[in-house]
């Protein structure tokens, strides 16, 4: 990395989740949903792209919009296109695969360059004609190799409350076989992970199907990632063939770290929503896209990565969410930080965030959100905790923190530091006490204020947790680590 990346690795007004990574041509692009920041429901803006040289995964470039809603002949409403993947076809083109909200099919566009621009190319179809929409045709991912061209989608929300599919047969993540043309199917489809309702005495009892399947073919092994029906882990299946045989191997990601070291659905680390993500390897080294959740709903999402490692047997060990994302190193000890930066963000009884089909009473969460006053982490409550990792810690020797009262209320406590998410209070390594009411009341009610304290890490030292003490609520601009 030339520069420092975090999580998210791209600008904080870019809101692209359900990412897809590939590597063409010598660059990394990003090709996924798109959400308006601060939006109503999923998936609201037409299709952009981003990428970066495979050298530098810190230097990423907007393409610009590679496909618009009005392009697809059968969108007329320009309703929401959702998850999308590209692949290279046998013919040197490039093919963008997505679907349409409410649409039980799968549409194409085509270009010549993996960045667009794309125009329309038609549905997924039968031999005769007829449009295949079995099986929930959601959410496709492609992949071309030398057994052929194969397509995974499905949708089985068997968990969700949503009237349209509570009649339907929902069977689970499957996958056709398409001729050359890239649209015609030949094969299928066949079920090859089971939902909820079929999943029992099978490998994937513990984590059936939901959607989100994302396909790669790596040391002759098909990888097959999918959200399970905890929705917020991303699970993957192996198979030496790409349209049978596929057996659970286990989670690799939690957009809460439920599952990473053993950490329970309700001790989860940040507020609960969908995941969707994919496989990919960068100059040697293996990547895990996906993507986090901010605001109150589940229709804000941005777009984050992990560095993972495919172990000699095929198993990928679970990885935690982190702040340092894609670079090889940990962030430096020096240095102002946006708060909204943060991975971990709790205040220990975190839950389902509202969407399409889900609800919860439960809303006083702490969580990111942006104003004209900028992004920050609001509604910091007594017992929340802000974490980040991982930081070279042993350069630090104070930090100051930008905050206000959540509302325009007052707030009086402090903010204790620790190293590790679950320390118990005689572990603090520094405290920072937090006034909003100043005592001369010269600061104008929703001002930004500054406060510091002192702070002892050792030379190891790589998490930093915030955990406040107090009353009322806090909003966290940033954070300066000082030496």
């Amino acid at each position: 990395m030339k520069n420092l990346v975090m999580n998210p690795y791209l600008p904080l007004d870019e809101h692209i989740p359900d990412g897809e990574p590939h590597v063409f041509q010598n660059r990394l692009y990003l090709f996924g949903s798109h959400d308006r920041e601060n939006g109503k429901e999923f998936c609201e803006l037409d299709y952009v792209t981003w990428s970066a040289p495979a050298d530098d995964l810190s230097d990423w470039r907007y393409e610009g919009v590679i496909y618009r809603k009005d392009q697809d002949p059968y969108n007329l409403d320009k309703l929401p296109m959702y998850a999308p993947d590209v692949v290279q076809g046998r013919d040197g083109r490039y093919y963008l695969y997505y679907c349409i909200k409410f649409q039980d099919s799968i549409h194409a566009a085509v270009s010549d360059k993996p960045q667009g621009p794309y125009r329309f190319y038609g549905q997924v179809h039968y031999k005769d004609g007829r449009v295949m929409s079995e099986n929930q045709p959601y959410d496709p991912s492609v992949i071309c190799t030398e057994e052929g061209n194969f397509l995974y989608f499905g949708f089985a929300p068997c968990m969700i409350n949503i009237p349209r599919y509570k009649s339907q047969d929902l069977k689970g993540g499957s996958v056709v076989r398409l001729a050359d043309d890239m649209l015609t199917v030949l094969e299928g489809p066949e079920v090859v992970l089971p939902s909820e309702k079929y999943a029992a005495g099978t490998s994937f009892e513990a984590d059936p199907y939901f959607e989100g399947p994302s396909i790669r073919k790596i040391h002759g092994m098909y990888y097959l990632v999918y959200s399970s029906v905890h929705t917020h882990r991303l699970c993957y299946a192996t198979s030496s063939r790409p349209m049978s045989g596929f057996q659970y191997r286990g989670c690799i990601i939690s957009n809460t770290d439920v599952g990473y070291r053993g950490r329970r659905e309700e001790d989860q680390l940040n507020s609960g929503g969908n995941n969707h993500g994919g496989l990919v390897e960068v100059d040697g080294q293996w990547y895990i896209f996906y993507h986090r959740h901010t605001s109150l709903t589940q229709y804000n999402r941005q777009a984050c990565a992990e560095r993972i490692s495919i172990k000699e047997d095929g198993s990928i060990p679970q990885v935690c969410v982190t702040t340092s994302g894609l670079n090889e190193k940990r962030l430096p000890g020096v240095g102002t930080y946006p708060a909204v930066y943060c991975c971990n963000l709790t205040n220990g009884h975190m839950g389902a965030l509202n969407s399409l089909g889900r609800s919860n009473k439960e809303a006083d969460f702490p969580y990111l959100t942006r104003d004209e006053d900028g992004r920050y982490v609001s509604n910091i409550s007594s017992g929340t905790i802000v974490g980040y990792k991982y930081f070279d810690l042993g350069e630090t020797h104070q930090i100051r923190i930008r905050f206000r009262g959540t509302g325009g209320n007052h707030a009086d406590g402090v903010i204790r530091i620790f190293t590790e998410i679950d320390a118990p209070d005689t572990a603090c390594r520094g405290e920072i006490r937090v006034k909003t009411e100043a005592a001369d009341r010269t600061v104008p009610e929703g001002t930004f204020m500054k406060a510091e304290g002192g702070v002892q890490f050792r030379d190891n030292d790589q998490e930093l947790y915030l955990r406040y003490a107090g009353s009322g609520a806090i909003d966290l601009m940033d954070m300066e680590l000082m030496e």
